[in-house]
């Protein structure tokens, strides 16, 4: 900046000494015209040879009496500085320039690179305080709002955010207003449920003495063969909303170190007979050796579930094929039949309590809807996943994902 100054000079000092001080204004009038580049042209002792708004220099003018001077005005760099004629004859050449990147290096470089380094830390960690205090309640209601997804019904946002004065603040006292809700209302239905459940069974179970008194001064009456089935039919009902409830209520089990290749080979070993009653069969693929940390009462329910319902429903004259193997650090058991299939709108749903597949295959059933819950709470107890896929070729296919345990040599 100061070379571009001193060539500006330089020119004007030129013009002067070749046609007086009507060629300078000339050159000065066309730099400001051309280049909007304000100057003027002094002699040795401050006074004005050419230029226009010259007043406003006066006070770098008596500054550069001793070399040069600079100053800031309304963003522009102010510079006035000494040159010498070809005759040796001192002028002062004054002149406002825009300010650039060599702008800074001017009289006190440092000093300018410590003035906008401290604004740049200041502003900066203004920005940052800021973006905390509108973005850490809003973090802190994603993670709450996850956690009350994923089943953690006490998941609140934080107290502190709540206190705050703002549309933040209302936002955060409605969200926990809305989880202590919803909390109260799915404990109140959980609840219902097993006290339901608990004040059938008693009826339920002076039901069928009752029945088989009948049945033996009656005789063999087909009816009592009806009621009788709608009897178990009902008491398994109960006996799953009770396990429903409590899977709902527990939110830890008792675990163990489990080997799931036998869980697995046994409960499609008890499988295979209820398989060749309903002409099928179930074929096992399956990894020796994957350990798993779990209950083995609540998996091996959950397995069986999956089992007795693949049976249900596929073919006649069909397997059911279960596959176990170890898959990127979890052990991943599938189950497909060659069934009806689900439609896929209504895959996500099969996992629900008493839902209901409004099709063929729920024709077919004879389940009361409860054994894909139960298979649903035990895998997630045990921080695995749980899917279920239409697979190619026909048939259902449920997937299931559970952590695998590497057992120390």
């Amino acid at each position: 900046m100061s070379e571009t100054a001193r060539t500006y000079g330089r020119a004007a000092i030129g013009e002067l000494e070749r046609g007086g001080e009507t060629a300078a204004e000339a050159y000065l009038e066309d730099l400001s015209r051309n280049a909007h580049t304000t100057a003027c042209l002094f002699d040795h002792n401050g006074t004005r040879l050419a230029g226009e708004g010259c007043d406003t220099f006066r006070w770098l003018v008596k500054r550069a009496n001793t070399g040069s001077a600079f100053g800031f005005r309304y963003g522009l760099v102010r510079l006035a500085m000494r040159l010498a004629g070809r005759n040796g004859e001192p002028y002062i050449f004054a002149t406002e320039l825009p300010a650039g990147p060599r702008a800074a290096f001017g009289p006190d470089p440092l000093g300018l690179v410590l003035h906008w380094g401290v604004a740049f830390v200041v502003s900066g960690l203004i920005c940052y305080l800021l973006a905390r205090y509108l973005t850490a309640p809003i973090l802190q209601l994603r993670n709450a709002s996850r956690q009350l997804a994923a089943g953690k019904l006490s998941a609140r946002a934080a107290i502190a955010s709540q206190k705050r004065n703002d549309e933040v603040g209302e936002l955060v006292r409605d969200f926990n207003s809305m989880a202590a809700q919803i909390e109260n209302l799915v404990s109140s239905q959980r609840q219902l449920i097993s006290d339901v459940s608990h004040e059938l069974r008693s009826p339920l179970a002076r039901l069928i003495v009752a029945m088989d008194l009948a049945r033996e001064r009656k005789g063999g009456d087909p009816a009592f063969d009806r009621m009788e089935k709608d009897f178990d039919r009902l008491s398994e009902m109960v006996g799953r909303l009770l396990t429903v409830a409590r899977l709902d209520a527990v939110p830890s089990i008792e675990m163990t170190t489990l080997n799931l290749s036998l869980l697995v080979g046994d409960v499609t070993s008890d499988a295979e007979f209820a398989a060749h009653e309903r002409q099928r069969s179930v074929k096992l693929e399956k990894e020796d050796e994957i350990y798993v940390r779990g209950n083995g009462d609540l998996l091996r329910s959950a397995i069986e579930n999956v089992v007795l319902n693949a049976l249900r429903y596929t073919e006649p004259d069909t397997s059911v094929e279960v596959r176990l193997r170890r898959e990127a650090g979890s052990a991943s058991l599938s189950v497909r039949d060659y069934g009806p299939g689900v439609p896929e709108s209504e895959l996500a749903n099969i996992f629900r309590p008493f839902y209901r597949v409004s099709d063929a295959r729920d024709q077919q059933s004879g389940g009361i809807g409860l054994g894909l819950a139960i298979t649903d709470r035990v895998v997630h107890l045990h921080s695995g996943s749980l899917r279920a896929v239409n697979a190619s070729g026909g048939g259902l296919e449920v997937q299931i994902r559970i952590p695998v345990m590497e057992l120390c040599c």
